[in-house]
């Protein structure tokens, strides 16, 4: 996700018209063996396949993040700066190109999406209260999974991923309105009761999804653009994390990430609607970019790819509105491909 002060056209008067959004709220310099963008990479072009949202009049924006499948194919994507009443989780039938709204509420600013593999419930990051909040499937019987401090301070949950077993690891933007480097990963259990800060000294954290074999995490930091891994199996915590890519974004940053079947990461651009590939390994693989003149879409900020597949939504945003852009991914989707 995108917060708010990031956004070129989204002023941070924006945040009193949200009502709920306050201003107030690293590993090592050592490159992994292959780390940066070696080779320039191929080109791959991602199209237009449907609008879903207009900029609102209340909050003067639009901005799609979290694309998340769930068992029923369906396409799940929120709209982080919908007003009260207005579409805040919304599902999209991809067969048939239609969506219709599944969640809205007065107050929430959801910025990601997941289903969990323990109740199978889909689970949102609230960053305009701190909490993550849990839905049915059917987007029914909202609750609130967590709140509170962790650690002596609130988070600004960004995106979120699950283990296997159903815990839930959050990126944790703290710091970022005040620009210091205070940024963390949290663990959640999965029943709610106890949050673990794994790594803390992060630039505005952002980004978070598993490697293929669930052992670590891959964690990109906004600020500093760059992908960090933080290993979770073994030498868990600060003592064993390492930037592992430096993207090249120019003005653009680097905000949210998945991994598909082969442990490609596809980082998306804030400040660009593209998206930069890279393997497990530091490898520039691919770049991901939409034809044509991009004005009025400023932003790439997540993808999902089809579980077992390759096809690929990716959440395009702008003053022209919020659109879902497909393009064919390097392998297949499997759960780290679904972009929380």
């Amino acid at each position: 996700m995108i917060p708010m002060r990031r956004l070129r056209f989204r002023p941070l008067a924006v945040l009193a018209a949200l009502g709920t959004l306050a201003l107030t709220g690293c590993g090592t310099d050592t490159r992994a063996s292959g780390a940066g963008t070696a080779g320039p990479g191929r080109t791959v072009t991602a199209h237009q396949f449907m609008r879903l949202t207009t900029t609102h009049q209340a909050t003067g924006m639009t901005l799609l993040e979290g694309p998340t499948f769930g068992a029923d194919g369906r396409l799940n994507v929120v709209d982080v700066t919908a007003p009260a009443g207005e579409p805040k989780l919304i599902r999209v039938d991809v067969k048939r190109k239609t969506a219709r709204t599944l969640f809205t509420d007065r107050r929430g600013a959801y910025t990601s999406a997941q289903f969990s593999p323990y109740d199978g419930r889909i689970y949102l990051s609230d960053f305009a209260s701190g909490a993550i909040v849990s839905l049915a499937a059917d987007g029914t019987g909202p609750r609130t999974f967590f709140s509170g401090e962790v650690d002596g301070a609130r988070m600004l949950p960004d995106d979120i991923a699950f283990d296997r077993d159903g815990h839930l690891y959050v990126s944790d933007s703290l710091g970022m309105s005040e620009g210091e480097a205070r940024g963390r990963v949290v663990r959640v259990d999965r029943d709610g009761g106890k949050a673990t800060v794994l790594a803390d000294g992060l630039a505005a954290t952002n980004g978070i999804a598993f490697d293929t074999d669930h052992r670590g995490l891959w964690i990109s930091e906004l600020t500093e653009n760059r992908i960090s891994y933080l290993p979770v199996v073994e030498r868990p915590g600060m003592s064993g994390r390492h930037t592992a890519v430096r993207v090249d974004g120019g003005i653009a940053q680097t905000d949210s990430i998945a991994v598909d079947a082969d442990g490609n990461l596809y980082q998306a651009l804030h400040g660009r609607p593209a998206m930069e590939v890279y393997s497990r390994y530091g490898e520039h693989l691919a770049t991901v970019r939409i034809p044509g003149r991009t004005e009025g879409l400023e932003s790439a900020t997540n993808v999902a790819i089809t579980p077992g597949g390759t096809k690929a939504y990716m959440t395009v945003s702008g003053p022209a509105g919020g659109y879902l852009y497909t393009f064919e991914a390097l392998a297949k989707g499997v759960r780290q491909s679904n972009g929380g």
